[in-house]
């Protein structure tokens, strides 16, 4: 086996790595929290969108 065939070969099931942002597939700075999986670029972009509200 080739480092290439090797590199990807293990599936990403758990982890950093096999999660990412459902806009812009990002993988850094996801906010998981309440199941969003948006990366928090995108959130401050469509926080009002999704019914979040700044109250400061």
């Amino acid at each position: 086996m080739a480092h290439a065939n090797v590199w990807n070969s293990h599936p990403k099931t758990f982890g950093k790595g096999s999660r990412q942002c459902r806009v812009c597939a990002h993988r850094a700075g996801l906010i998981r929290k309440y199941n969003l999986n948006i990366c928090r670029q995108c959130f401050r972009e469509y926080a009002s969108d999704i019914g979040f509200n700044k109250f400061r």
